[in-house]
């Protein structure tokens, strides 16, 4: 397992200097200028980051690609937090918990803009299972446009226990599928305590985990395709839960 990790990209870099882990040294193109890296530059000398110019190929080669805008961060691995963390943070809050699981989402890009919707919909946490399940690397936190830098993500070995731990601690748990046995999303009372689970884009949830769940959410399709990927549909439900919720807090 490598000791450091590298982020590129304008928008991941600047979240990475602002976020929750350590910021190692910052690497620019020798050649490039403007003015969105010269405001990373100001943020890494705020933070107390060193930055280093480097010929772009150099830049290719931390990257793993050339697609890096001139800007790659090193930074201490991705800190994954402990399940019992995450409960305990959400239970020292005082506030209403919102979690989502992800059964099986091994596509980066997918799991990128997943934590991205997760973000921004006020998630407090997301869960992965360490198995059948991309990690966290530099292609999702730029899939994610460094969002990911803000947010806890947690993996477990075994997600269907932890869906029972959930349900202990309070929580309905909820699964977005299609077919026999889902209630429509917009129809549902969303507002409590609430972990969403969102499933592969192939086979969706597996079996064991719609077992488990206190109820399926099916998102109305009424045009001609038939499901919305992963990524889509999670945005779709956290938003539908961010609604109800502001819905309850100005009533």
């Amino acid at each position: 397992m490598s000791m450091v990790d590298y982020i590129y990209g304008i928008h991941p870099v600047r979240e990475g200097l602002r976020g929750q882990r350590q910021p190692l040294e910052l690497f620019v193109d020798e050649k490039g200028a403007g003015q969105r890296i010269d405001e990373l530059l100001v943020i890494a000398r705020e933070r107390g980051v060193p930055v280093r110019q480097r010929k772009r190929q150099d830049l290719d080669r931390l990257a793993g690609q050339p697609h890096h805008q001139g800007v790659v961060l090193s930074m201490e691995p991705f800190p994954y937090t402990e399940f019992e963390d995450l409960l305990a943070s959400w239970q020292n809050s005082g506030e209403t918990g919102f979690f989502v699981l992800l059964d099986g989402i091994t596509d980066p890009h997918n799991l990128g803009a997943i934590l991205r919707n997760a973000d921004a919909a006020g998630c407090q946490g997301v869960i992965l299972p360490k198995d059948r399940s991309c990690g966290v690397t530099n292609v999702v936190d730029r899939a994610s446009a460094g969002a990911v830098e803000h947010l806890a993500v947690c993996q477990v070995t075994n997600l269907a226990r932890t869906l029972q731990q959930l349900q202990k601690a309070g929580f309905w748990v909820y699964g977005l599928a299609a077919g026999e046995g889902a209630k429509p999303l917009f129809a549902s009372d969303l507002s409590g305590n609430l972990a969403l689970v969102v499933g592969s884009e192939g086979e969706g949830l597996r079996h064991r985990t719609r077992e488990l769940c206190d109820g399926l959410l099916e998102i109305p399709m009424i045009g001609e395709v038939a499901s919305l990927n992963a990524a889509s549909a999670s945005a779709v439900a956290l938003f539908e839960v961010v609604r109800q919720r502001l819905a309850v807090s100005e009533a």
